[in-house]
Parts: C-alpha cells; sequence; structure tokens
C-alpha cells in the first residue's frame, strides 16, 4: 500500500518561510510542481510540492508568492531532487526567479543504470520501491480550489517516494562509478535551462526539413521564427496560437513580397493575414535584401550519401559503446548531435564533439570513424 503522508498545506508567506526553515538542514529536498500550460507561453504554476522525508508541503501558488527563505533552498543549500525536471524548472525560474541547484533529476539518473531513458515516476517507484501509485488524478485539474483529498495525496506521493528513489539509485550508480557523471549531466541541465536556443534565435534549426530551404529561405524562416519567438513571450501565448511552425516555414519556402502572395500560402487564414500580415512581410523584406555574402550557409541534405555515410559510422560507435555500458544509444549521443559532428566534418569545421565522461569514453571512436569514412 502507498504512504499516507502527512501534509501540511502551505498559503501564506509566514507559513512557507516555517516550512523552508525546518528542512534547510537537511541533506536532500524532494520537489515537484503542478502547472497549466494550454493557454499560455509560461507555466501557470497551480501547486509547489516538497519533502526531506517529514511532513509533505504543499505550497498555494494562487495565494503566497514566492519568499526569499524559498529562493535560498531552491537555489543553494540541500540536494534538490526531481523527476523529468525540464518544465519543472521552468515553472521555478518564472515563479521563483532562481535556478535549482544543486540538483539530481532522478530520470536521468535512471537513464544512466539501464535501457530505458525515459522512464515515467510512477514505474521509477514501482521499480525501486515496489508500490504502484494512484493514476487518478495525472490529468486533474490543479488550479481549482480546493483540491480534493485524492489530489492532494496524489501530489504529495510524486515527492514522497523521490527520497527513497534516490538512495537506491545513488548506491547503484556509486557502485558502478557513475554518480559523478549524473551529477555532471544535472549540471548541464540547469545551466541550458537558464538559458534559451528560441530566446536568441536558434529556433529555425530545430525544423527537420530545414535542408530544403535555399539560403535566402532559411535566412527568412529564422527571421520568422524569431520574431515570433519574442511576441509569443511578450503576449505570453503558445507558439503554434501566434503563427504554428508550418505556416512559417510555407511562408520561408514562398517568400511572398505582398498580401495577395501571403494570402495564397496554403492554410494561412485571412484573420491571421490581417492581424499579422504587415509584419510578416516586413521580414520577407528584410530576408530578400541581406546581401548574399552575409546570407546562412546552405543546409546539407541528410539523404545525400556522404551524409548518410557518415552518420552510420558515428552510430556505430555510439551504439557499441551504450551496449558496453548497458543504457541507451540516446543516453550518450542525440541524433542532433551526431548530425552536427557529420555537418561539421563535411564542411571543414571544428568537431563539436563532446565533453566531459561522454567524451572520455566516445571522442576517440568518434574521431577514427570520421576519419576512416573521409578517406
Amino acid at each position: 500500500m502507498p504512504l499516507t503522508p502527512e501534509i501540511r498545506w502551505i498559503d501564506t508567506p509566514e507559513a512557507l518561510d516555517a516550512a523552508c526553515a525546518e528542512v534547510a538542514s537537511a541533506d536532500v529536498i524532494a520537489l515537484d510542481t503542478e502547472f497549466f500550460r494550454e493557454s499560455t507561453f509560461h507555466p501557470v504554476p497551480a501547486l509547489i510540492q516538497f519533502t526531506a522525508g517529514g511532513p509533505a508541503f504543499l505550497v498555494d501558488p494562487l495565494e503566497v508568492a514566492c519568499t526569499e527563505a524559498f529562493r535560498r533552498l531552491l537555489s543553494s543549500g540541500p540536494l534538490k531532487l526531481l523527476h523529468a525536471s525540464s518544465e519543472d524548472l521552468e515553472v521555478f525560474a518564472h515563479w521563483a526567479g532562481v535556478p535549482v541547484a544543486p540538483l539530481v533529476d532522478t530520470q536521468i539518473a535512471q537513464s544512466l543504470l539501464g535501457e530505458v531513458p525515459s522512464m515515467g515516476y510512477q514505474k521509477l517507484v514501482e521499480f525501486w520501491v515496489g508500490e504502484t501509485l494512484p493514476k487518478d488524478e495525472t490529468r486533474s485539474d490543479w488550479l481549482k480550489r480546493p483540491l480534493s483529498e485524492t489530489q492532494r495525496l496524489y501530489a504529495a506521493l510524486d515527492v514522497v517516494y523521490l527520497l527513497q528513489v534516490w538512495q537506491h539509485q545513488r548506491e547503484a550508480l556509486e557502485r558502478q562509478g557513475r554518480r559523478s557523471w549524473v551529477e555532471a549531466d544535472c549540471a548541464d541541465l540547469v545551466a541550458q535551462s537558464a538559458r534559451s536556443d528560441a530566446a536568441d534565435g536558434q529556433w529555425y534549426l530545430r525544423h527537420r526539413q530545414l535542408w530544403r530551404l535555399l539560403p535566402r529561405q532559411v535566412e527568412a524562416y529564422r527571421r520568422l521564427t524569431r520574431w515570433r519567438e519574442g511576441e509569443a513571450r511578450r503576449r505570453d501565448v503558445p507558439r503554434g496560437w501566434l503563427v504554428p511552425d508550418r505556416l512559417l516555414y510555407a511562408i520561408a519556402e514562398q517568400l511572398p513580397e505582398n498580401r495577395y502572395e501571403l494570402a495564397r500560402v496554403e492554410g494561412l487564414k485571412p484573420p491571421l493575414v490581417k492581424r499579422e500580415g504587415d509584419e510578416l512581410l516586413r521580414l520577407v523584406r528584410e530576408a530578400l535584401s541581406v546581401d548574399e555574402s552575409e546570407l546562412p550557409p546552405a543546409p546539407l541534405s541528410p539523404m545525400a550519401p556522404e551524409f548518410k555515410q557518415r552518420l552510420k559510422a558515428l552510430k556505430k560507435v555510439v551504439n557499441a559503446e551504450a551496449e558496453t555500458l548497458g543504457v541507451a544509444p540516446e543516453v550518450l549521443l542525440k541524433r542532433r548531435d551526431l548530425e552536427a559532428l557529420v555537418g561539421a566534418d563535411l564542411t571543414g569545421q571544428p568537431l563539436p564533439l563532446p565533453g566531459g565522461w561522454r567524451g572520455d569514453r566516445l571522442n576517440a571512436g568518434l574521431t577514427a570513424a570520421l576519419e576512416e569514412v573521409s578517406r
């Protein structure tokens, strides 16, 4: 049977500060959040949960703003445990305005202990603790008040078992000499959460069909996605609500020069043309006016034989090392990392080889594989 922890509801700054004082001397604190994001760019925090092994504290962010004591708890002091933390880190960044550190993400820890790279929390608890957690409130409305007793228990259990899971994981990681790997990966995750490739204009690089565009079209798509990113953040609306990726890509493909041509872009409806048409056309005109010498290079085609040959050779290296370590290949290097290596090799650029423990395990093999293919 799942535990029935003591649950304390926190809805005043004084109660939050008292809870922080109660756990401040702990070695490890488990954290989680519930949030809403269907109609906004930024996550709307609905509940903050934490425990250090005693009571499970449920903080109501609809009633209490983050206090300085909680900011200090998040950004320093005890080790913080989170599971699949990327969106939670966004919630804390938006609500508290500080990074969460030091951090261990138990999903990352598990990915270095087995071949399942993205194990969910319920399966993780079942694997390590042998308990089956309820799933009834997974799609619950966490913004409603008051929360039901079932909701409160579900939210509390999301942090209560993290402490037990980490105890087992830590022992296994230390036996295998991999605890430092997890700590390094989690430090990288915190650093990544503090910066955004979307915010600095790199969102366009995520498109899987970018290689089909000519350099001037790529420049248009870059400008269009950079504009949308800024506006989505400023207006606090989802990117797709403003203009979906497929429409920005289609505009970049066709490079319309007036409203008539813009309106002919398939899927671009009149209200969107009326609302954003002038700005979209301005961005296209800017792309059209860029000097040839300043355009981005033509994207490499992943369908080209020389690209596929190199990618296959690199995958072979990664797959072999993943088998040796007993982990999924994507835990070592993601496809986009492999493609970046191929692109650099084909264009004569310095290879963006991985650093840290991944570099120690992979770089000699990756370099040798590219040299062999290039002969």
